[in-house]
Formats: C-alpha cells, sequence, structure tokens
C-alpha cells in the first residue's frame, strides 16, 4: 500500500515540479520535499491562512468550502488541496509544468490520497 512518502515522492518526481508538502491545518509539515532552495517549514506555515481565506471567500459567495486553491506568480504556480480536515497538500511548480494534467491527477485521486493521511 502507497504511503504518504510515496505520494510526496511521486508528485515531487513530475517534471516542472518544485515541491510536494502534506501538512496539517496548522501548517506543520507532515512530509515533503523539495529542491533545496525551497524552505518547507517556512512555506507549509503560510498555507493555513490561505486556505481560511479561500474558505471564508467560498462561504461568503456561496460556493462553499474550498477544495482546490490556484495561485500563479511570475516563476511559478502553487496548488493548495485540502485533503481533509485535518491535512492539506501544497504542490509548488514551475510555469513549464504541465499543470492541466497534474491538477487532473489531484482532482481524480483526491479521496485516495487523502485516505493516506
Amino acid at each position: 500500500m502507497a504511503t504518504i512518502r510515496d505520494l510526496v515522492g511521486a508528485l515531487r518526481g513530475r517534471d516542472g515540479v518544485d515541491a510536494a508538502i502534506v501538512l496539517g491545518r496548522d501548517g506543520l509539515v507532515i512530509d515533503g520535499q523539495s529542491v533545496p532552495n525551497i524552505d518547507v517549514e517556512s512555506v507549509a506555515a503560510l498555507v493555513p491562512s490561505i486556505v481560511s481565506a479561500a474558505d471564508e471567500f467560498g462561504r461568503d459567495s456561496t460556493h462553499g468550502n474550498v477544495t482546490t486553491v490556484i495561485l500563479e506568480y511570475a516563476r511559478g504556480i502553487a496548488i493548495v488541496s485540502v485533503l481533509s480536515s485535518e491535512a492539506v497538500l501544497l504542490v509548488l511548480a514551475r510555469t513549464d509544468a504541465n499543470v492541466g494534467s497534474l491538477l487532473f491527477e489531484l482532482r481524480r485521486n483526491r479521496q485516495h490520497i487523502s485516505s493516506l493521511v
């Protein structure tokens, strides 16, 4: 059976992915891998505020709780995927990554991924 470490490794191994981090809703890292210049702990600590703001927006706009947040920056893309009430997946990708394929896989396998946490 696959583990969280297997999931993180598989995501990090995709072309264009610089980091894959599974974290608690409190921002503490459960498991993560990244290129050397990314501070996994610092990045993970910022994610809960993103999820909280997105949840608030979803409630106020009557869209419900957030499942995925995509943030596009000048040098990359951040994908925040809520796995459960306790865990979140953060994927940091370069602009040349096949984000469409990645999003499809994350959406299709969300239940399976959340069962690993």
